[in-house]
């Protein structure tokens, strides 16, 4: 624990300094601040669960959690951009790169030279992605990539992206294989940038495939066998948002509590008043109920132990419990909780992503409620 606590420190002294100055002017711009991930890379942020021997740091998902919570604490649009990154397109190279893959791409992805992109959702097959249009046909020792992908991390900014394609009969399960696309291409380009409710600072936007000839070479694994890869990734990426999600609870109940303390009405502070204390109460509850959540499924995925279940507990409980811990910051904040100069509406705003994102609560809720029926 005391590796891990340091780490925390590190991840939290980094954030104040390099990320808090920049918070709203990153926000209201949807300014994707890429130096600063250049940095986290030299940090050993953009590689943790990277070994050393692919130039990454080499630590494990305990360590991962509590960096993802404390960047998100004070940023959670940085937050879910490192998420995105190391447990997504880093991950999905090492897991099911072959030796030669992980050598090419991991350490450019581990350092921060590259950002990473990952393509599964597409503007017509969300929790359905078995139907996805983007489809791989083999061309001699190619591919030949076409379709477009929708709501995609660093879609813009990315340098390497791991995308899904459909290589079978749509809304079969052995329907989709994974490649490597690097930026610059030919036919490979991004379209606009959504303009989002949260998480402004964190770049999302189209991915477009016009005929993208891909070699054989950057295939991930074996043709059909995208969707159960996407899945596995899926697993462990719910640990990510729900630290992400945790990081959003406790900045939004820090600066609650802090101004509980310091706010007076009826000439005593309001968190001597039982609707608001209660209100407290519940925050601290669901944010200790989350974080033993999000490190069981941590140490499970450690141990090499199936973790779905457990995956999606986390994910869907930590997320819906952000909302709702958001939404009562605000609320304690009064009007002030509705202002851009208080921290909280940010929080607020940035915290429904939670819930929608890498799965929504609905199909964490089935995931569960299949395993449970097993």
């Amino acid at each position: 624990m005391d590796n891990i606590r340091i780490i925390a420190e590190t991840a939290r002294d980094f954030a104040e300094k390099n990320i808090r100055p920049h918070i709203m002017e990153w926000d209201e711009a949807q300014t994707f601040p890429v130096e600063l991930f250049k940095e986290l890379g030299q940090m050993g942020f953009m590689g943790i669960i990277v070994p050393e021997e692919y130039g990454g740091s080499g630590l494990g998902y305990n360590e991962y959690v509590a960096i993802v919570d404390e960047i998100s604490q004070v940023d959670p649009s940085i937050g879910l951009s490192v998420a995105a990154h190391n447990s997504l397109c880093t991950n999905h190279i090492f897991e099911f790169g072959n030796e030669e893959q992980k050598r090419k791409w991991l350490p450019q992805l581990a350092s921060g030279k590259s950002i990473g992109a990952w393509g599964l959702t597409e503007h017509n097959s969300g929790s359905d992605s078995g139907s996805m249009n983007t489809t791989a046909v083999r061309d001699g020792e190619d591919w030949v990539i076409n379709g477009a992908k929708n709501f995609i991390t660093h879609a813009i900014s990315g340098d390497i992206a791991v995308v899904m394609t459909r290589t079978g009969e749509k809304g079969t399960r052995n329907n989709a294989t994974a490649f490597v696309l690097e930026k610059g291409m030919p036919g490979f380009s991004s379209g606009k940038k959504e303009n989002k409710l949260g998480m402004r600072a964190s770049e999302t936007a189209e991915l477009i495939f016009d005929n993208v000839r891909v070699p054989d070479s950057h295939r991930l694994g074996a043709v059909g066998e995208g969707f159960k890869q996407a899945m596995k990734i899926l697993d462990g990426g719910r640990i990510s948002i729900a630290a992400l999600s945790l990081g959003i609870a406790k900045g939004a109940y820090k600066a609650a509590l802090k101004y509980s303390k310091e706010r007076e009405q009826f000439g005593q502070p309001i968190n001597k008043f039982q609707a608001v204390n209660f209100m407290l109460a519940d925050m601290a509850t669901e944010i200790d109920a989350s974080e033993l959540l999000i490190y069981r499924a941590a140490e499970m995925k450690m141990a090499n132990k199936v973790m779905t279940k457990e995956g999606a507990m986390a994910k869907y409980y930590a997320s819906e419990a952000c909302v709702r811990i958001a939404n009562n910051a605000v609320q304690i904040f009064g009007g002030y909780g509705y202002s851009k100069e208080f921290p909280v509406e940010k929080f607020y705003r940035d915290s429904k992503l939670c819930t929608i994102g890498e799965g929504t609560s609905e199909i964490q809720k089935l995931v569960i409620g299949r395993e449970i029926s097993r």
